[in-house]
């Protein structure tokens, strides 16, 4: 996040999909570089492999159109969507003797937000790798009709996260959105104007990351960290700590140790939740009534969490009305698309259509719309700030004691913290080695479901969806 304040700038540009082999060819032999210049993965392996095999020729022989649904916990999920199709699936067909032409490859769905922190050049990258942009908080008609057209026609099969955005969490799957069944829907209609009779198949993706020697030192200096950053510099030997360790004792099987840290955690973010409702109260007048802090003797540590929820929703919806009221826009939808709504809101009034190179502005016409781009970029700091702490929930480590789900959590509370002092959360901390295992799930046929859509286009979205989010649970809960 830059210190500079933000101008207004012409709207956003559609970044056109322009596939280059030599591109594809130059990324290929770089990504093992890449890979361990940027992230910590030092094993990636993928099962049911034989599946995705089949899956590519039938779609390379004309019998199919293949969209792959891939689980989306962290960014370095490109990296091993990449290394599964560009070095394990064409091992494996060799292996399997079966015959794929040229280098498996595929056109995907990226958010078109991601080069304006990212860098520019990563939106010419995506676009000569096939890559295709959507704006996720408005009904994008370019980057759908882009999305549908490689869906149908592309070279290569489709690929992309039907959570929208990565949640930060490998075990488990946010609520999927809508957009990648209805493409499923379109290719089928598509295909049937074009008098072309191709099935139109779904394979879900499971994506799981586990760290190959447990960081439970390295996750006890970063919550020091934090610990310090929020002003709680004192001893964790505190008594509100040795309250929550006994409560867990009780109603759990941590060895003491690692309930030491959890009760570090929970003490950490309910700090962290006092400091930030005395923030919207005081400063945004939000009716967020002053919490009780301290642990009752008959209240569990279960009872804890769930009064830590609930404060933090609050929280997390009065965060959101702040910058509604500022956009004028009504509460609509779940947290994320309250969150998509606004990002658009902003974006709208950044990137202007008085600015196309055709228009003219005045020098004070100019710093009007600077300062209105200014304060929408102040306004939707209370969505990213959203963004970061929506998957925060001090439950998922307490039904499995994993230093996975405990360093997860822990990174959450970690970008929500950054982006409090105004500092990009991105690239993440690099806690230790990892390795990621990829699990391909059995094909989801659309076009058998055509009759349904024909019958009703909402329920038939609705199901294919839940079957859907359905089968990447199991996929992350086979193991």
């Amino acid at each position: 996040m830059s210190s500079v304040p933000p101008r207004a700038q012409p709207p956003l540009k559609f970044i056109e999909p322009r596939f280059n082999p030599a591109v594809l060819q130059g990324m290929r032999y770089l990504m093992p570089l890449w890979m361990r210049g940027q992230t910590d993965l030092i094993q990636i392996q993928a099962e049911n492999t034989d599946g995705l095999v089949k899956a590519y020729q039938q779609f390379q022989s004309g019998q199919t159109r293949l969209l792959i649904a891939f689980r989306h916990p962290s960014p370095e999920d490109a990296f091993c969507l990449a290394h599964l199709m560009w070095y394990l699936l064409p091992q494996r067909a060799r292996q399997l003797d079966a015959a794929i032409a040229g280098l498996p490859h595929i056109h995907f769905i990226y958010d078109r937000g991601i080069p304006l922190w990212a860098g520019q050049w990563l939106g010419w990258l995506y676009s000569r790798l096939g890559g295709t942009p959507i704006q996720r908080g408005k009904v994008d008609i370019a980057g759908l009709r882009s999305a549908r057209h490689l869906f149908a026609s592309g070279q290569f099969p489709m690929a992309a996260a039907p959570e929208g955005a990565n949640n930060g969490h490998t075990e488990i799957v946010s609520p999927l959105e809508p957009g990648i069944a209805q493409l499923g829907f379109w290719c089928v209609e598509d295909l049937r104007k074009a008098n072309r009779d191709e099935a139109v198949i779904i394979i879900p993706l499971g994506i799981k990351y586990r760290y190959l020697k447990a960081p439970w030192q390295t996750v006890e200096q970063l919550l020091t960290q934090l610990e310090a950053e929020c002003g709680l510099s004192q001893p964790p030997e505190l008594a509100q700590v040795q309250q929550l360790k006994a409560q867990l004792a009780k109603s759990s099987h941590l060895p003491p140790q690692t309930a030491t840290l959890y009760a570090r955690l929970l003490r950490l973010g309910e700090h962290l939740l006092s400091l930030m409702e005395n923030y919207y109260r005081e400063f945004y007048h939000m009716a967020l009534l002053p919490a009780e802090t301290e642990l009752s003797p008959a209240e569990t540590t279960d009872g804890f969490n769930i009064r830590l929820a609930q404060r933090l929703d609050r929280l997390l919806k009065a965060a959101l009305t702040v910058a509604e009221t500022y956009f004028n826009l009504v509460p609509k939808g779940s947290l994320i698309d309250r969150c998509r709504r606004l990002e658009q809101a902003g974006w709208d009034w950044i990137y202007r259509d008085e600015l196309r190179p055709s228009q003219s502005l005045s020098a004070v016409e100019r710093g009007l719309a600077d300062r209105i781009a200014e304060e929408a970029s102040l306004r939707m700091w209370h969505m990213r700030l959203v963004e970061s702490f929506v998957a925060v929930t001090g439950r998922y480590f307490l039904e499995k004691p994993t230093v996975e789900r405990f360093a997860e959590t822990v990174l959450l509370l970690r970008d929500t913290i950054a982006r409090i002092q105004g500092r990009n959360p991105f690239p993440r901390l690099q806690l230790g080695q990892q390795a990621v295992k990829m699990t391909v799930g059995e094909p989801i046929s659309v076009s058998d479901r055509a009759p349904a859509y024909r019958h009703s286009r909402r329920q038939a979205v609705a199901d294919l969806t839940q079957d859907l989010q359905a089968a990447l649970e199991g996929l992350i809960a086979s193991e």
